[in-house]
């Protein structure tokens, strides 16, 4: 139950990105987002993390990443999950051939997806209280608010994209795991 609560919190990490950064508005690291009229019908309607990132268009590399890994039902379920969502511009800056490999690595790819996913719906207002959290993965994130919100080595650039079974805030960098 545990292995399948953290694949799925992986997989709705990601896809929830996709969906909601297209809808989302722009926030600064230091405050959190009002949630606009089609984010909180996104969670009125049911969709999902995994569908949020479906449907935004700039998370099409976290999807097939999702997919490849075998977490889209995981994270389509009830969670709640917080999912630090990367975009397709995150994954470009992985040195060349690292997004094809990890395709191919199931293992390794559900370990960096699970990394981006905490448990549970941790808003902004919340992330700026604290100094780490737990990963589904298993290891804790970093988090610096001294200058605006990083999450290990990522800036959080967009907040709050609430969805029927957790939170997205997007990132501007690829997670990996120590």
């Amino acid at each position: 139950m545990l292995t399948r609560i953290l694949i799925a919190t992986s997989a709705l990490a990601f896809a929830a990105c996709s969906q909601s950064t297209a809808q989302a508005p722009e926030t600064t690291a230091s405050a959190p987002a009002n949630q606009n009229s089609a984010e909180s019908q996104s969670a009125v309607n049911g969709n999902t993390v995994v569908d949020i990132a479906s449907e935004a268009g700039s998370f099409n590399t976290l999807v097939a990443a999702i997919q490849a890994a075998g977490l889209v039902e995981t994270l389509s379920g009830d969670g709640p999950f917080t999912v630090f969502a990367p975009t397709d511009d995150a994954f470009a800056k992985l040195p060349e051939g690292t997004v094809e490999a990890l395709l191919q690595d199931s293992e390794k790819l559900t370990a960096i997806l699970t990394y981006h996913v905490v448990p549970g719906k941790v808003m902004a207002s919340d992330v700026m209280g604290l100094q780490s959290a737990p990963t589904v993965q298993g290891q804790s994130l970093a988090i610096d608010t001294s200058n605006g919100v990083k999450v290990d080595n990522a800036s959080v650039v967009k907040t709050d994209i609430v969805a029927s079974n957790g939170v997205i805030h997007v990132i501007d960098t690829v997670l990996l795991p120590q």
